[in-house]
């Protein structure tokens, strides 16, 4: 991989990991495309999603450092302290505080189970991702126009930290988009885009740093120097890009509905089948 490969990917990574139209997807066609992927070793190209996710994961901390901070004060405070509260007595901040970590425990709990599976070549099939880019794009669909729109983090519950929970778990097929499942979830749930948006990259916070973390060291010692600066490269990318993401992201949701992605969803998806049939 050149070094204006891995700026691309990560420029790819960070664009498409926040806006719902899939990372993997993308990552995976412009890889297809530039010959990069090894069909007789996939792992190492889901090895290598997974360690770039590292930049979009600095690139939400950076975002809301401020809101991650008063959550993480809050929660660490309120729940482990002596002025120790109990769940109905506590902040905003320190309920949020549970609902991630509580909606992060599907995730984890499929990702292991199903590793190999999520790592094999299915998960890489064409078909597959142009199936799932269309099927999210209608469920989205349905989610925004049916959406009540009226609660916002305050009015978060358990029952969203589940729901949005388990819709995650739906992103480990590519094409289905971890912010574009997890956002849908929040849009039936009746949030308002805004903040099923920033709730779905909050919650990805746990997922993106465990899968990122563990494929980092499991590849580490296989990793030559030149490998390192590209993968480095490409993570620098893909954070500058991904904090634009979310930025421009958050500002068009408080005026516009998602269809501008569901659109793009199809039209993808119908273009990545209609190369596997025609």
């Amino acid at each position: 991989m050149s070094i204006i490969e891995a700026i691309l990917l990560g420029i790819i990574q960070g664009l498409s990991e926040f806006i719902p139209i899939s990372s993997t997807a993308h990552l995976t066609l412009a890889g297809s495309y530039l010959g990069l992927i090894d069909p007789n070793n996939p792992e190492q190209w889901t090895a290598f999603i997974a360690v770039i996710q590292l930049g979009t994961l600095f690139a939400v901390i950076y975002y809301f450092f401020r809101e991650i901070k008063e959550t993480s004060v809050d929660f660490l405070s309120e729940n482990f302290s002596r002025r120790r509260k109990s769940f109905k007595e506590q902040s905003v901040n320190s309920k949020l505080g549970w609902f991630v970590i509580v909606g992060s425990i599907p995730v984890v709990t499929i990702g292991l189970a199903f590793k190999k599976i999520i790592e094999g070549n299915l998960t890489k099939d064409p078909v597959v991702i142009g199936s799932s880019l269309i099927g999210l794009a209608i469920v989205l669909f349905i989610a925004d126009r049916t959406a009540s729109f009226k609660r916002d983090m305050d009015k978060l519950s358990w029952k969203d930290a589940w729901a949005v929970g388990l819709a995650q778990c739906v992103a480990l097929i590519p094409g289905s988009s971890r912010s574009g499942t997890t956002i849908t979830a929040g849009l039936f749930m009746g949030l308002d885009r805004e903040t099923a948006a920033k709730f779905s990259f909050l919650l990805g916070i746990p997922a993106i740093l465990g899968s990122g973390l563990l494929e980092f060291y499991q590849e580490f010692g296989h990793l030559s120097s030149d490998q390192f600066l590209t993968l480095g490269i490409a993570i620098i990318s893909s954070a500058i890009s991904g904090y634009f993401a979310i930025d421009f992201l958050l500002k068009y949701l408080k005026k516009h509905s998602t269809l501008l992605f569901v659109y793009y969803r199809v039209i993808l998806g119908i273009i990545v089948l209609l190369g596997v049939y025609l």
